[in-house]
């Protein structure tokens, strides 16, 4: 009976030993093998890459120069049924670090001996020519145990004797001098080219500009043709609108028109029927019963009439049945008075002046009485004057003037009285 053994592609299983006692190895990379219990045997080997730091110190180049160098390799064991069995036949049952160990050996071994066959500067200038040599070298003997070098660089070269820092400044200054010859030159160039460069860019911008300008008036003398365009359809849009809301409001207006014109046949018939109504209703209440009123008024007026026309009558023949008597009262008075008149005139004149004169003074008193009733009514008379003489004057004027008063009111002098005469006569010297 036997085991069936898998490995992953990073690992090779050796099998060897079989039935029959047969003495062949098997080797299989990422797959499986059947081994017989007691009979086969069972090992493995690690396929993954190896990284191996080769150090030589105090090595001289060709020109007895002493150097450190360091390198790193990456190998691998290969995969091949002959290598992989070179590989088993070397380093079968070692480790990881007895392999690399011997590898290091190798590499460092052909490592100084192309050290003795270099310059410093051809190791220190060209590193990969350096370590693609030591590959080449180092690649078939290590090869002939089954291990493939993946890679060999160069990690680091220097020395104690500062042969490489003294090759090194007159590099760096060789480097500087011609690194400011170059950045001169690079200025000197880049002025002018930057001079070119900005001549040229003008030149493109003055041109873009001048299309920019060319296109900005096409375009606004194409936005003023598209505005014109526009602003005419507008109005020709708001124009035949208004023209069309006219037409529409005449419309509208002619049907206003026409449904007044039925709202004002309907409201004249119904005027007319309301006519009819309220006249027949004024007939009906006003006239006929006015009529009747106005006829009972009428017979009322004519009674009225006749009666005072009746009562006039009778107030007129009232009238004048009293005024007949009233004239023929006085009538009677007045030929009364009148003859009274006469016999006074008969005696006025049988008299004479004595007589008219008598009855003056009989009148005088009533006169005074008649004048002087206002002053009745006063309590005393003030005459102001500074003479005492101015008195008596004004009291004979007053007497000097009385007669011509009486003459004006009764058309008697009396200054043609006798008596009066004597009276006055005496008075009137008195006031000369």
């Amino acid at each position: 009976m036997g085991n069936c053994h898998t490995v992953g592609p990073n690992e090779a299983l050796v099998v060897s030993g079989g039935c029959c006692g047969s003495d062949q190895k098997t080797y299989v990379v990422g797959g499986w093998a059947w081994a017989w219990w007691l009979i086969s045997d069972i090992q493995r080997m690690s396929l993954e890459v190896m990284t191996i730091l080769c150090r030589c110190e105090n090595i001289e180049t060709s020109e007895g120069v002493p150097l450190d160098v360091t390198g790193v390799a990456q190998v691998k064991v290969m995969t091949e049924n002959e290598l992989l069995g070179y590989a088993c036949e070397q380093f079968l049952g070692k480790s990881v670090t007895e392999i690399k160990s011997v590898i290091l050996q190798t590499l460092e071994g052909h490592l100084r001996a192309i050290l003795g066959t270099l310059t410093v500067e051809q190791i220190y200038q060209d590193r990969d020519r350096f370590a693609s040599l030591v590959r080449e070298v180092a690649a078939p003997d290590v090869g002939r145990m089954g291990i493939e070098i993946l890679s060999f660089t160069i990690k680091d070269v220097y020395d104690k004797v500062e042969y490489l820092s003294s090759l090194g400044k007159t590099q760096t200054a060789a480097v500087q001098r011609d690194a400011d010859i170059g950045v001169a030159e690079a200025e000197r160039d880049a002025g002018i080219r930057e001079a070119e460069c900005k001549k040229e860019m003008m030149d493109v911008k003055f041109l873009a500009d001048t299309k920019m300008a060319d296109s900005k008036r096409e375009l606004e003398m194409q936005k003023a043709s598209f505005n014109q365009e526009v602003n005419t359809k507008k109005a020709e849009a708001q124009l035949a609108y208004e023209l069309q809301a006219a037409k529409e409001q005449q419309k509208i207006r002619l049907e206003e028109i026409e449904i007044e014109v039925v709202q004002r046949k309907k409201q004249i018939t119904i005027e007319e029927k309301e006519i009819d109504r309220t006249e027949k209703e004024l007939i009906a209440t006003v006239k006929r019963p006015a009529e009747a009123e106005a006829y009972k008024m009428q017979q009322l007026a004519e009674g009225h009439k006749i009666k005072k026309v009746l009562t006039a009558q009778a107030e007129a023949e009232k009238i004048r049945c009293i005024g007949e008597a009233e004239a023929s009262s006085i009538e009677a008075v007045g030929k009364a008075e009148a003859e009274k008149m006469r016999l006074k005139a008969e005696s006025y004149h049988m008299y004479g002046d004595a007589a008219k004169t008598a009855l003056v003074l009989e009148a005088l008193p009533k006169i005074a009485g008649k004048v002087a009733a206002p002053l009745a009514k006063t309590n005393e008379i003030v005459i102001l004057s500074g003479e005492g003489s101015r008195v008596t004057g004004e009291i004979n004027r007053l007497l000097a003037e009385l007669p011509v008063s009486v003459n004006a009111l009764t058309g008697v002098d009396l200054t043609k009285i006798p008596l009066l005469q004597k009276m006055i006569s005496p008075q009137c010297q008195t006031a000369m």
